[in-house]
């Protein structure tokens, strides 16, 4: 199938959902490319982007009008245009996802876990808690009792801190024992975390993004439309699903584990088309003071480096 067979039909699959949740996707477009572009974009640019996708200038004005009330954008009016940039607290929330969306390969997993145990203070907003938790990799031993393996020090400080939970919680590093063997890790891991529930997930990202990587090995040079589309979605749909993975080391995870082989293919992929995305970006949005600027240093260094 060709590349623009193989992206008319991605963008149909995602035009088709219900309900079609805009103001995920413009978080997506925001984390992926505006924050890298000196953070600031007229919404006259989104919109035009985000019109293959679906979303008429309704649709997107009411999205962006709620992540301005939940404290993900901010606006500046300049003459009749509107500009939205990341609040800072956004930024934050996106760049924690970040870590792990553009990750490169799974590290060496020295046998070390964070466990968080909450105080019965924090009863209230436990549930909350356990949610961003999760979206950092975290499952739960009980209601009370959460664990990370590895090390999740950085994101973890800042979600306690922006949560107002750091003085009533109790951290603690801890290591696996020696006489603890591989079968009671990967049970454990299987009471902790919805693995099954997430390899069903990934299994269908490959079958759905599978094609495009194909389509790619025999495409001419790549419109730059198209690229941003195909970028776009390839990061949306995972970080979807990586908002409910575990992190768990290969250890702890079933044979062939589906999350690293699609680690594989979106990283081969973003490889191959973020350059001519770039262009797009570069070529058709705008900023206050003209096209958006180059991407920063820290761009280059997404999965392993670019």
């Amino acid at each position: 199938m060709s590349l623009c067979k193989v992206t008319h039909s991605l963008l149909e699959t995602f035009r088709e959902q219900r309900p079609l949740r805009g103001g995920s996707l413009i978080i997506t477009v925001f984390g992926d490319a505006i924050s890298q572009h000196g953070n600031r974009v007229w919404l006259g640019s989104i919109i035009r982007a985000l019109e293959p996708f679906g979303l008429n200038s309704r649709l997107i004005r009411t999205a962006v009008h709620r992540l301005v009330q939940e404290d993900w954008l901010q606006s500046e009016q300049q003459g009749r245009r509107s500009y939205y940039s990341f609040t800072d607290a956004g930024l934050r929330r996106y760049e924690k996802a970040a870590r792990r969306i553009y990750a490169g390969s799974p590290p060496d997993w020295d046998g070390t876990w964070s466990l968080l145990i909450c105080n019965k203070s924090a009863e209230g907003g436990r549930e909350q808690l356990r949610k961003e938790l999760s979206w950092l990799g975290y499952g739960a031993i009980n209601s009370n009792i959460l664990l990370h393996a590895g090390s999740q020090s950085h994101s973890l400080t800042e979600t306690l801190e922006e949560m107002g939970l750091s003085e009533q919680v109790v951290v603690i590093d801890a290591s696996t024992a020696g006489v603890t063997s591989e079968q009671a890790l990967q049970e454990l891991a299987r009471e902790c975390w919805p693995l099954d529930d997430l390899a069903e997930r990934y299994e269908a990202f490959l079958r759905q993004f599978t094609p495009v990587q194909r389509s790619l090995s025999g495409a001419a040079e790549l419109c730059p439309e198209r690229a941003f589309q195909l970028r776009t979605l390839l990061v949306h749909e995972y970080r979807r699903i990586l908002l409910r993975d575990s992190d768990l080391p290969a250890r702890l995870l079933p044979d062939d584990w589906a999350g690293h082989r699609a680690l594989t293919l979106v990283s081969t992929i973003y490889r191959f088309i973020e350059s001519a995305a770039e262009v797009y970006i570069r070529q058709t949005m705008e900023t206050t003071v003209g096209k958006l600027p180059a991407a920063i240093p820290a761009y280059k260094q997404r999965f392993g480096g670019l």
